[in-house]
């Protein structure tokens, strides 16, 4: 079963990671508009457009990504202070009251507008039109990414509920490796660690009292 997990993990790794290209696109295609605008004078009605239609594929498709390293925000003021299994609960009750009906819904609507769309070959409305309807069958697409690995964070939760620990998951790169960067600068845990205060005498104690 772990190795069907990680599997799933790496295909949202993939997706994610193949997306974030798109990142790439949206730089050049803006610092482009830029320059024909202001240096050329000849602005472009359909970017504007097109900006928005990449971002939104961006930010769609990096969901699953984003669910298969546990990095979605989360309210753990009190979360993080609780043990595996009254997380896995909390979790698991989540995910099939809020998580399951609202992303079955955005996969079947998500389908249906992709096909209406596609039958009407749906156009933006400016002076320059461009396609919407490739656009719009990114929306089911995400939605059943992101279904398929909120699947697994359900296995995992029944995992941890049985094993009373979290199950493995596919690690990606840290924005700062902490643990890395403590190596290099040759720093313990120790060292940043900040002493308590010296206690006072009973008399000083007495008369700051």
């Amino acid at each position: 079963m772990q190795k069907a997990l990680l599997a799933v993990d790496r295909f949202s790794t993939f997706i994610g990671k193949a997306f974030a290209w798109t990142v790439v696109g949206l730089t050049a295609l803006i610092s482009w508009e830029v320059f024909s605008r202001y240096a050329l004078n000849k602005p472009h009605a359909w970017v504007l457009d097109a900006q928005i239609m990449l971002y939104g594929t961006l930010f769609m498709m990096a969901g699953a990504y984003t669910l298969s390293k546990n990095g979605h925000v989360r309210g753990d003021v009190l979360y993080g202070f609780f043990r595996p299994r009254t997380q896995a609960a909390i979790d698991l009750v989540l995910y099939l009251v809020f998580f399951l009906p609202g992303i079955v819904a955005l996969t079947w609507a998500g389908w249906t507008f992709a096909q209406e769309a596609l039958a009407i070959r749906e156009q933006t409305f400016n002076a320059d039109p461009i396609p919407v309807y490739p656009f719009k069958f990114v929306i089911p697409v995400a939605g059943a990414v992101l279904l398929l690995q909120g699947i697994v964070e359900i296995v995992r939760c029944w995992v941890c509920l049985r094993d009373g620990e979290w199950p493995s998951r596919e690690q990606d790169v840290e924005e700062v490796d902490v643990d890395k960067l403590k190596e290099m600068v040759h720093v313990k845990d120790e060292d940043l660690m900040v002493p308590a205060p010296p206690e006072l005498p009973p008399a000083q104690r007495q008369e700051g009292a």
